[in-house]
């Protein structure tokens, strides 16, 4: 009696070193300071923020950071109308990503992985000074 063959159907496996792409996690969201998904539904901001995560995911950190699409600021930013969360470790590298006009999205990088922490759709986590004004 012979065994049976197993044979790979049209499957490719990937060699080398593979790319490590940005995902995220909401474990760390903050429901206290910020907004909440149902305010940015309300305002038709949560779409857009969904379309935003999803087209980020195509790129590795390195990539989205080259590209300026994630902005890290290393610590908690000393000028924000947000409080650094008991929940989040203080070594943490803060980031923003912009999603559309003032709306942000705050957290922190570990790896590959983008840790949403508050949605700022007022542009008050970072305040930074107005330009050109």
């Amino acid at each position: 009696m012979s065994s049976p063959q197993r044979r790979r159907k049209g499957l490719e496996f990937r060699t080398g070193t593979p790319k490590r792409f940005v995902v995220f996690s909401f474990k760390d969201f903050d429901i206290n300071q910020g907004q909440k998904f149902e305010e940015w539904e309300q305002e038709q901001i949560l779409s857009n923020m969904l379309t935003r995560l999803r087209e980020i995911c195509a790129y590795s950190v390195e990539e989205a950071l080259a590209k300026q699409i994630i902005k890290i600021y290393n610590s908690f930013p000393e000028n924000s109308d947000f409080n650094h969360p008991k929940h989040v470790p203080e070594e943490v590298k803060w980031a923003t990503i912009r999603i559309k006009g003032k709306e942000r999205v705050a957290g922190y990088v570990e790896d590959n992985v983008f840790f949403v922490v508050f949605l700022d759709k007022d542009h008050r986590f970072w305040i930074s000074e107005k330009k050109n004004t």
